[in-house]
């Protein structure tokens, strides 16, 4: 029973990977539109279930799963900036405030008729706008490609003041959960969940206490 991760993100390999289960990787062929006016919860689970079932497809046998992670702040979702003006004023806009994290996880397999999806979101509270703090971490350019124009695991990390959640979830992975889903459709999760949340292996998951 092959599992396949439906993704084109290095950082859902990676935090996948730390689950210790044998998967291979697949982009999927769904194309993502971000449609501002559309609930959060509903937009992230389009489009989780969209990339597995695109796999699905292609791989009626394998166990796909297919994430997805979207910003909500006042009710608007927020997606990657267009250009380092356009990160300005998202992180403008997010600074000193709490905004919430939402990914959806979707688990498909054809043969099976398997088509769920479950929901983790982390509230990201942001330090104060500091000009020279904030343009410094424009001028690397990490903003470019990152919801909300940060990167906890990177040194977007620094922007931030607390979490109240779960880190993996709020990088695009809420490793949690994914054990859960597995775990229900059969697959065995070796790693002891526990202990790797207390050994917070991966950039920046040992700065934030949750």
């Amino acid at each position: 029973m092959p599992i396949i991760l439906a993704s084109t993100s290095p950082r859902r390999h990676e935090l996948l990977a730390l689950l210790g289960i044998p998967f291979n990787v697949k982009h999927p062929s769904f194309n993502e539109r971000l449609e501002t006016n559309r609930p959060a919860i509903e937009q992230v689970r389009s489009f989780a279930q969209g990339k597995a079932q695109s796999v699905a497809r292609q791989e009626p046998e394998a166990i796909v799963l297919g994430s997805d992670t979207v910003i909500e702040l006042d009710h608007d979702v927020i997606g990657k900036p267009v250009d380092l003006t356009d990160a300005r004023a998202m992180l403008q806009r997010l600074a000193g405030r709490d905004h919430r994290v939402h990914t959806a996880v979707a688990v498909v397999c054809s043969a099976r008729i398997i088509d769920t999806v479950a929901f983790s979101t982390t509230v990201v509270r942001m330090k104060p706008f500091d000009t020279l703090t904030h343009e410094r971490y424009l001028a690397i350019g990490e903003s470019l490609g990152k919801a909300g124009a940060y990167s906890i695991q990177g040194d977007g990390g620094a922007l931030i003041d607390s979490i109240d959640g779960d880190f993996p979830n709020v990088v695009g992975l809420p490793l949690r959960l994914v054990a859960q889903l597995l775990t229900k459709v059969g697959v065995s999760v070796p790693v002891d969940l526990d202990e790797l949340y207390a050994m917070k292996p991966y950039a920046n998951w040992a700065r934030f206490s949750v």
